[in-house]
């Protein structure tokens, strides 16, 4: 009989429970968009945003790196291709020169390899692409996101992503999925009966951790932490030596 893995959370620092809420909170409002919200530290400067889209073709694997600053969201839908939106955003100290930085920002996309590119950032001209990407629900993920989150939800295949100084959601994903974040917090979202794929194998440093399971969800958990606590709503029967590192 084949066993169903779902290998998740060896931990560093679990912190912050809240903070993850947060972040599942914020990747239920859908698509992006520009707003009246400022995302800069600096009210002196003017800000500008504009939403781009692409289409572009499928490749064996589509990878996206948002570069310095941006997050990254992953849908699957029943499309053929990649649609490519784009939030750009710039900030600079008059609203032409705004206008004129975000000019700049270029999104490359060629050979299913998703990156914006632009000007060299200052503290008084910066800017930031945010990526929404719908994709075939059988997809191949490489994402990267240096200041900003990353979200994948309904997309099953082969996953990686790493993530710095942003939270990671995932939701009714399955495949073989594997990938860190640090200075984020973490949230998994099963559905079904029991795993679709390989395994899941995740972790994350200095975050919180949430993870939402069906009932009667047939899977092998193993978890761990350093510096702080698991904790649990589902029953959970334990066998053998317990120590910092709990196998479930």
């Amino acid at each position: 009989m084949k066993k169903w893995f779902v290998r998740s959370l060896w931990l560093i620092a679990l912190v912050a429970l809240a903070g993850v809420t947060a972040i599942a909170q914020k990747n239920k409002t859908g698509s992006l968009e520009c707003n009246d919200n400022w995302s800069g530290n600096d009210k002196r400067l003017e800000r500008h945003c504009e939403i781009r889209e692409q289409t572009v073709a499928v490749g064996d694997a589509i990878t996206v790196d948002s570069g310095k600053n941006g997050g990254i969201q992953v849908k699957g839908s029943d499309r053929n291709d990649v649609l490519v939106r784009t939030r750009v955003e710039s900030a600079a100290p008059s609203r032409n020169e705004a206008i004129e930085l975000a000019k700049q920002v270029r999104i490359e996309t060629g050979g299913s390899r998703i990156q914006s590119t632009g000007p060299e950032q200052k503290r008084d001209a910066w800017w930031s692409a945010s990526f929404e990407i719908l994709v075939p629900r059988r997809s191949n993920l490489a994402l990267t996101a240096h200041n900003g989150g990353i979200a994948i939800s309904d997309v099953n295949g082969r996953i990686e992503f790493n993530g710095l100084n942003g939270g990671v959601v995932l939701r009714r994903v399955g495949g073989n999925v594997h990938g860190s974040t640090t200075n984020g917090g973490l949230v998994v979202e099963l559905d079904g009966s029991r795993w679709d794929g390989e395994e899941l194998n995740v972790k994350t440093t200095n975050g919180g951790v949430m993870m939402s399971v069906p009932e009667n969800y047939s899977a092998r958990l193993e978890t761990g932490t350093v510096n702080g606590h698991v904790s649990t709503d589902f029953p959970v029967t334990v066998q053998g030596r317990i120590s910092k590192q709990l196998s479930m």
